[in-house]
């Protein structure tokens, strides 16, 4: 009983879906019926308004209310009023006497609510119970033969025998209705009989052929032709609705009949000729629709069959030419003008289902044989039609995906099956390639092909025991030979440069050309395969004259790069940073064969930053590539070699390379240089500069000195842009003053704060000099910027260190005979200014530092007069202190004379200045600590100095405004 019930409610569900869908159907035919009413009555009703025969109602006078009499408006009653607007239409050919004005009136006040209720009760009062009464004898038919077996009432002979009967008695019905139209009058009436008639012979022969046995197969496959026959037949006598009825009474009769291991062959024979039979009825009606849908149900009971379990081989094989009827026969019956986007969504679906054979059927053979079988007949229909070129794309991505999903293949089975799809996809395409339809998509099919023929084995068997790369480098250089050769074939191929078939091509030729280098070369020589690639594809692609294949070349440039960086060994990095010793022939030829590459695509490459690209890789290459041979010593002239070379070998000079050789320059100048700074920074506090913190003298010489006059050597006579000649010339000039400083320091050799003490202000003063000395060199050699900087430099550095952090005065430094010199030189470098060009706006800075050196200068050599070579010993003294005094009138005397004889304000204002400081000191300071004589003379040479300063300003001064102005 409960198997009983499940039956039952099984069928009820279905009887449910085949109402829904019908239902779908109609009230689609319903609203097209409705669209089609609207338009014909908006191109044919007449506009409403008055007519000219209607010339009272024109007047201007009130048109009377219009009374008729009751036998009048008696006459407008018909036998039926009308459904809708086709019979308003019809009305008005009607005499208009005849129309009630009322009616007229009010039709336009109540359309909207009358078609919405008879559009409601047409379709679910008159339609919809039509087609369900024929779904419903249709199951009715399948439902009493089901009955029959499970009470035992009647024999399977007579079983079918009454079957067969109610089928024919729904069509005879069918025909009877037909002919008593004018009883009848409807046509949907016939319609579900033939359609119920339809789908019980269905029934029939197959609850013959596979619940009872009574029929053999070769019978039901003549049984069914001819239902098939008949239903065709039908639907041409009595319309669509038959078929569509046979079609849903035709594909659900398997379902509902059929027993728990249905007879495949048999099964899918019987599919094939019903969804044959209508896609054909389709064609010959012009009903896509049926066709459509035919092919929809046929893809359904594909995939239930697939779904259902293990299948043997007949099974299989009859499965697998059905789906292969779906995919690529069935849909070729279809219209031409719209079954296109039918048969490519049938062909993917069927080749999807293909696929699933293969994996349902545990990639047998005999399922790959089909798969195969498919594919070809996949790229048939896509040169059959042109809007089905992507079928075979489809076709052969689920067949890679079909290989690489493959549970555990033997390498025989593997190889046929790739071997296979190489020829099918990749031959077809290599024929098609290079004419005038090949495209785009047949190179992609090459180079797919070829790819596959390295990486799905790659995918089973790379980790195997017992797998050498060797193996996986033939096969390698396979793929790359089948794409080459694919790619030679259309070099002289007028359509080579349309598209990027070519490079396409021989960017994965060259892809697994590399993979083979990669799997086959010992590790040092993968990089510089790489690299051969790479350049070869240079040449190529200005060989070939096509823009695409330099991208493709950079790429492989980019997959030498990181082939070279993955290679790097601990040993190349500390031969390259000078920490470990040479030699290793393997590691440099590693190196040398990129840089070459590299140097390649500097000059032939024909991107616009093609060049600035390759030349820095270049010079680092050959760089590692020399490191791995040079002494560590004598490593560092190989950048400087380098900027020598480009700086005045070449024309024009390469600006990137040489900016990538001044960076190694400064990579190796960094840690003298930093050597350097540390202790220069603590100096610029106070700190003395003490030679044991200097870098050793060949670093200083090798990463600095020499570093530097190769770049001076370089840039005299390269061709820079303004702004990186200015980078070399300051990276240059900060290298070899560094060097020259540390060179310098090497003489006085202050290791100690003794040594500091006692020669600390002879050092500032000769490398002042030395810096004075070189400004007035570049300054007659023409130099003017080299010379101001110099000049510039000694004076900072004696304002710095020798006035301020160590001015004897008040620290601790043995003067000796260098106080003259060091003052010297800075008081010689101010005047010198004014005879350079220097900016007039720094001529007041230049007398100012004049003004204040000369006092400094006189008070250091007075100090040095009373305390000796250390002027921070002993007490200053009275007479000191009077000498003191009378010394800065005298100065401010001299400054008054001085700015009077050269107009020079700013010294008349220094005169000014030193005289009232020196009075103020007389009258503060030196007349307290005084007394006697020595009073009297402070007082009187004070005196003095004040008449002659007095006189100087009456003398050449006449107006003391004048003079304050000027």
């Amino acid at each position: 009983m409960v198997e009983e019930d499940d039956r039952g409610g099984h069928v009820t569900a279905l009887i449910i879906i085949v109402l829904i869908l019908v239902c779908a159907r109609l009230w689609h035919d319903v609203r097209a019926l409705r669209s089609r009413l609207d338009q014909f009555e908006s191109a044919h009703l007449p506009e409403q308004g008055p007519s000219e025969e209607s010339a009272p109602l024109a007047s201007s006078e009130p048109a009377e209310p219009e009374t008729r009499p009751e036998w009048a408006t008696a006459m407008v009653v018909v036998d039926e009023p009308p459904l809708n607007k086709t019979a308003a239409i019809l009305a008005m050919e009607e005499p208009a006497e005849l129309i009630s004005a009322d009616e007229t009136h009010g039709e336009a006040d109540d359309h909207e609510e009358r078609s919405a209720s008879l559009g409601f009760e047409d379709l679910f009062g008159r339609r919809l119970p039509i087609w369900a009464g024929g779904v419903t004898l249709a199951v009715a038919g399948i439902l009493i033969v089901k009955y029959s077996i499970d009470a035992g009432l009647l024999s399977p002979l007579v079983r079918i025998i009454l079957g067969g009967l109610f089928g024919a008695a729904m069509i005879a019905a069918a025909e009877a209705a037909m002919r008593g139209d004018q009883l009848v009058r409807d046509p949907r009436v016939r319609q579900a009989l033939a359609g119920a008639g339809i789908a019980t012979h269905y029934a029939t022969i197959l609850v013959a052929a596979n619940v009872y046995q009574l029929i053999g197969p070769l019978t039901a496959f003549a049984g069914m032709a001819l239902v098939t026959v008949v239903a065709g037949g039908l639907s041409l006598r009595f319309g669509a609705p038959s078929a569509l009825l046979g079609l849903l009474g035709g594909l659900a009769a398997p379902a509902l009949v059929g027993s728990e291991a249905p007879n495949v062959p048999l099964l899918a024979s019987y599919l094939a000729l019903t969804v044959g039979g209508l896609c054909a009825l389709s064609r010959d009606q012009r009903w896509a629709w049926l066709g459509a849908s035919a092919l929809i149900g046929g893809f359904g009971w594909g995939l239930a069959l697939l779904l259902g379990g293990a299948l043997d081989a007949a099974a299989s094989i009859s499965l697998g030419l059905f789906i292969l009827l779906l995919g690529i026969g069935f849909p070729l019956l279809l219209l031409a003008e719209r079954g296109t986007a039918i048969r490519l969504a049938a062909g993917l679906v069927g080749c999807a289902q293909m696929a699933a054979l293969v994996a349902v059927g545990g990639f047998a053979p005999l399922h790959w044989a089909l798969f195969g079988l498919i594919s070809i007949a996949m790229i048939w229909l896509s040169r059959r039609e042109t809007g089905l070129r992507l079928l075979p794309s489809a076709g052969l991505a689920i067949a890679l995906l079909l290989a690489g999903a493959w549970n555990d293949p033997s390498v025989s089975q593997l190889a046929i099956v790739i071997a296979a799809i190489v020829l099918i996809y990749a031959g077809s395409a290599v024929q098609r390639l290079w004419r005038n339809d090949g495209g785009l998509d047949d190179a992609a099919h090459v180079a797919a092909a070829a790819a596959a023929v390295l990486l799905v084995p790659m995918l089973h068997f790379y980790a195997s025991p017992g797998a050498t790369d060797l193996e996986f480098a033939l096969l390698a250089s396979l793929g790359s030979a089948i794409s080459g050769t694919a790619a030679a074939l259309g070099w002289r191929s007028p359509a080579r440069k349309l598209d990027a078939r070519f490079a396409l091509l021989v960017a994965i030729g060259g892809a697994l050309l590399v993979a083979a280098g990669a799997l086959a070369l010992p590790q040092w020589v993968v990089a510089p395969w790489g690299a051969l690639v790479a350049g070869a594809t240079l040449l190529l692609a200005r060989r070939a004259d096509d823009h695409r294949l330099e991208p493709i070349a950079w790429g492989f440039a980019a997959l030498m790069l990181l082939l070279l960086l993955k290679g790097v060994t601990l040993d190349e990095v500390y031969r390259a940073s000078g920490d470990a010793a040479p030699f290793s022939l393997g590691s440099a030829v590693r190196w040398l064969v990129p840089a070459a590459a590299a140097l390649l695509f500097a000059r032939a490459a024909r991107s616009v930053h093609g060049g600035a690209i390759g030349q820095p890789f270049a010079v680092l290459f050959l760089y590692v590539a020399a490191a791995q041979l040079v002494p560590p010593v004598l490593l560092p002239l190989i950048p400087a070699l380098l900027v020598a070379l480009l700086g005045t070998l070449v024309r024009p000079t390469p600006t990137p390379a040489l900016i990538a050789s001044f960076g190694l320059l400064l990579l190796w100048a960094a840690a003298p240089l930093a050597t350097w700074l540390n202790p220069a920074l603590f100096s610029l506090a106070g700190q003395p500069f003490l030679a044991p913190r200097l870098p050793n003298l060949s670093d200083t010489v090798l990463r600095l000195a020499v570093p530097a006059f190769a770049i001076l050597a370089a840039i005299r006579r390269a061709e820079l842009v303004a702004s990186v000649r200015v980078v070399a010339i300051s990276s240059a000039a900060l290298l070899a003053a560094v060097a020259a400083h540390i060179v310098f320091k090497q003489f006085f050799a202050l290791d100690s704060t003794a040594r500091f003490i006692a020669l600390g202000l002879a050092e500032r003063t000769v490398w002042e000099a030395a810096l004075a000395a070189g400004a007035v060199a570049a300054w007659r050699t023409g130099s003017s910027r080299l010379a101001t900087a110099l000049a510039t430099a000694s004076l900072l550095h004696f304002a710095w260190f020798t006035l301020l952090l160590h001015n004897p005065l008040w620290s601790a430094q043995s003067v000796g005979m260098w106080l003259v010199p060091a003052y010297g030189i800075a008081l010689a470098l101010l005047h010198l200014g004014g005879r350079a060009e220097v900016p007039a706006k720094f001529d007041r800075a230049r007398a100012w530092g004049q003004i204040l050196l000369i006092p400094m200068l006189v008070i250091s050599l007075l100090r040095q007069f009373f305390a000796g070579a250390l002027l921070t010993t002993g007490e200053v003294g009275s007479a000191e202190d009077i000498i003191r005094s009378l010394l800065g009138a005298l100065i401010a005397i001299a400054y008054l004379q001085w700015g009077i004889r050269r107009s020079a304000r700013d010294w008349r204002i220094a005169s000014l200045i030193l005289m009232l400081g020196t009075v103020a000191k007389v009258f503060l300071f030196d007349a307290n600590g005084l007394d006697g004589l020595l009073r009297v003379a402070s007082f009187a040479a004070l005196g003095f100095s004040l008449i002659g300063l007095g006189w100087l300003y009456s003398r050449h001064l006449p107006d003391p405004a004048n003079a304050i102005r000027r």
